[in-house]
């Protein structure tokens, strides 16, 4: 199955190297390539690409606010969005995962790593940078620590409105993989389950949760202690 690309970004010579590099592949085919963010939402919802590559940093509407229209919590029908941008903020980072952002790069990172993440993308497992997924843990472990602390800080946004539904044991074991950004085959194998019974209980947590992909579900499970050992078990 071809996978097709929506890319936006404000730089000719940006556009034109992701092009390049991910038009070579033999699986993916670039749909559009475009300057600005408005241009970029109204191109998606024509075009209904598999995987939208938008940059942070547009005239107009930016990439954050563009992720928020796509695949936010109000868009009648999410698309995927991957994040490609060189500026290394923290902020960009929350906010755009809590658009709905299936995935976050860094433009210095290497095209086999832009590679990954288109295909890890389109096949709804979540790929963020190597470099920004360090700090994001830290700041979702660190609030999970001052909520348990009872300091004001409290829990983060990633959890604000998810009902607490008890999870099985066997999802709590899916969830704590994909906390650990393992990929649906990856799961599979690790848990010697199929792949199918990966994606039931994949969306059998998403219910519970509330969550709109793995991203929040590996949110979750890192602010909850579901990573480090502080859960309470599964019903099992």
């Amino acid at each position: 199955m071809t996978i097709s690309i929506l890319i936006a970004d404000d730089q000719p010579m940006i556009r034109s190297a992701h092009g390049m590099i991910l038009g070579s592949q033999p699986d993916m085919e670039i749909v559009a390539s475009v300057a600005d963010g408005a241009t970029a939402v109204r191109e998606a919802r024509r075009l209904r690409p598999d995987v939208c590559l938008l940059d942070v940093r547009m005239p107009g509407l930016d990439g954050l606010e563009a992720t928020r229209l796509l695949a936010g919590p109000e868009a009648a029908d999410p698309l995927r969005v991957l994040i490609a941008t060189t500026f290394d903020l923290d902020d960009y980072v929350y906010r755009a995962l809590r658009h709905g952002a299936c995935g976050f790069l860094l433009k210095d990172g290497s095209p086999a790593l832009l590679i990954e993440a288109v295909r890890a993308v389109a096949a709804d497992n979540a790929l963020i940078s190597p470099a920004v997924t360090v700090r994001l843990l830290r700041y979702l472990t660190d609030a999970a620590s001052e909520a348990a602390s009872g300091k004001p800080a409290g829990r983060s946004r990633y959890s604000a409105g998810m009902p607490e539904l008890p999870l099985t044991a066997r999802e709590l074991d899916v969830v704590r993989l994909v906390a650990r950004g393992r990929t649906n085959e990856e799961l599979a194998a690790e848990l010697h389950i199929t792949l199918a019974t990966v994606k039931t209980h994949l969306g059998s947590v998403q219910r519970k949760l509330a969550a709109r992909n793995r991203v929040e579900i590996a949110a979750w499970a890192w602010e909850n202690g579901i990573c480090t050992g502080r859960e309470t078990p599964g019903d099992g």
